[in-house]
């Protein structure tokens, strides 16, 4: 204890020292000023934040506003010029409302389903705008649907309204749902906004069952991902899968990397250590879905020195692993050949009355050395995503009719039945058409129900590979 007091004395025999008191009264300004800064700086951040936030959700109010006054106007045009106008503004501007929506802390199922009605609205919209284009009016059903997204649009109208006064009376603070999350959000608002929002939902579970024909459809904006079969596995049988494909006499070492759960496809990924001389080709990467057990990715790096099989027989090569795997029915459509390695896009195939037709969306891709026909590479995400045994139309345009709206130039060499996907994520019924123009390959798509053309591709073909543009 002596010893104890005598330092405590020392200590404050030392701070009547001048230079030892000034000392630490600069230390605790220090910290004081650094303290106010910090604070200061953090006050700012926030208060920009707020004010992104305030902007972005005022501008989603008046884009909303524009969506609901520019149907309203659809209901009534009386020629199809006025009506492709006014639908091309409730596209431009349902498209700006979902821009701003996603700037907004909000991740609760209400906006979810908002996001999803903009989305429909711009898409739909666009859809008639074209037909109008054409100098067609539009169908009875037709008005009956722009009706129906009118009455949403109000209702969602009169919900953000009441969200807005919520937010001038200082019930909705964007900071704390940024701390906290949506359950402050359904504690903060009032009661109305709650019971509109209630209703709003309610509203839109009805509207979730319109389904539209053409490029506009459900799973534009589903979440389902129709090839993503079966229930889901653990760890530890994605792991027995992952090294039934890959050869359990391959493998030294398989290490999991954990679920990826917020992955598009929740997956399981695996480090796979083969049994390879070469340490630096000795490992290979590969995701197994946690729902099916399908394989949506592998691949694996290594040198090719020569060249000993042809790309068609490493076509053949490749649709039978994709076969034997659970792939059937797999097309080749274009190929890239870069050092001794053939990477080939293959397309399902299904069978119909009409015919086989191609399904440009259900895409897998293979990488095949070409010095032994091994595959090193696989992904399988746009056939998980969109692969189903389509209900294939009935074929209203014949390939005769079809082919009087090709351009006469077009010296035909391949003709055919595909569905394409479209920039909105959906599928068109078409002829397809392969010829040249002066030397110049094209692919031209003939909508089979409706007689448009739907699309051109330019065919790049090179020594390395053919290409699409």
């Amino acid at each position: 204890m002596g010893k104890i007091r005598e330092k405590v004395y020392d200590w404050k025999n030392r701070l009547k020292d001048r230079h030892m008191l000034t000392l630490v009264v600069t230390l605790v300004a220090i910290i004081i000023a650094i303290g106010l800064y910090t604070y200061k700086r953090e006050r700012d951040f926030h208060q920009i934040a707020e004010n992104d936030y305030n902007k972005a959700f005022f501008e989603l109010v008046d884009y909303v506003q524009n969506v609901e006054t520019y149907l309203a106007k659809s209901l009534i045009s009386s020629t199809p010029e006025h009506g492709a106008e006014t639908l091309t503004h409730v596209w431009r501007e349902a498209n700006l409302a979902q821009a701003y929506l996603a700037m907004l802390p909000i991740g609760s199922q209400e906006l979810s389903n908002t996001s999803k009605f903009l989305n429909q609205v711009s898409d739909y919209s666009f859809t008639l705008s074209r037909k109008n284009i054409y100098n067609e009016p539009l169908s009875q059903e037709e008005l009956n649907n722009l009706k129906d997204l009118h009455h949403y649009s109000i209702e969602l109208e009169n919900t953000l309204n009441q969200l807005s006064a919520d937010m001038n009376d200082g019930r909705i603070k964007w900071g704390e749902l940024t701390k906290k999350g949506t359950p402050v959000f359904a504690t903060q608002v009032s009661n109305i906004s709650k019971e509109s929002f209630s209703n709003l939902e309610e509203n839109f579970h009805e509207y979730a069952g319109l389904i539209y024909d053409g490029a506009f459809s459900e799973h534009l904006t589903g979440r389902d991902k129709k090839g993503l079969t079966g229930e889901n596995i653990t760890e530890e049988q994605a792991k027995q899968k992952a090294i039934e494909i890959i050869g359990k006499d391959k493998i030294k070492e398989i290490n999991s990397n954990g679920l990826s759960e917020n992955a598009e496809i929740p997956a399981y990924d695996f480090q796979i250590q083969l049994n390879q001389e070469k340490e630096k080709e000795n490992f290979a990467n590969i995701s197994i879905t946690q729902k099916g057990g399908h394989i949506e990715f592998m691949n694996y790096n290594r040198n090719v020195e020569a060249e000993t099989i042809s790309k068609e027989r490493a076509n053949e090569i490749g649709k039978d692993y994709l076969n034997k795997i659970g792939y059937p029915n797999m097309k080749e459509t274009y190929y890239l050949k870069q050092e001794g390695i053939v990477t080939i896009n293959y397309a399902y195939q299904q069978h119909s009355e009409q015919g086989d037709i191609t399904i440009y969306s259900d895409l897998i891709k293979l990488k095949i050395a070409l010095d032994n026909g091994e595959i090193l590479g696989i992904e399988t995400t746009g056939y998980l995503n969109s692969h189903y045994e389509r209900n294939i139309p009935e074929i209203k345009i014949t390939k005769e009719q079809a082919k009087q709206n090709l351009n006469p130039n077009l010296e035909i060499k391949n003709e055919a039945l595909a569905i394409i996907p479209t920039q909105f994520e959906t599928e068109l019924f078409c002829w397809e058409f392969k010829g040249t123009v002066d030397d110049t390959e094209f692919l031209v798509y003939i909508n089979a129900e409706t007689g448009k053309e739907e699309d051109i591709l330019v065919i790049r073909s090179t020594p390395n590979g053919t290409l699409t543009m």
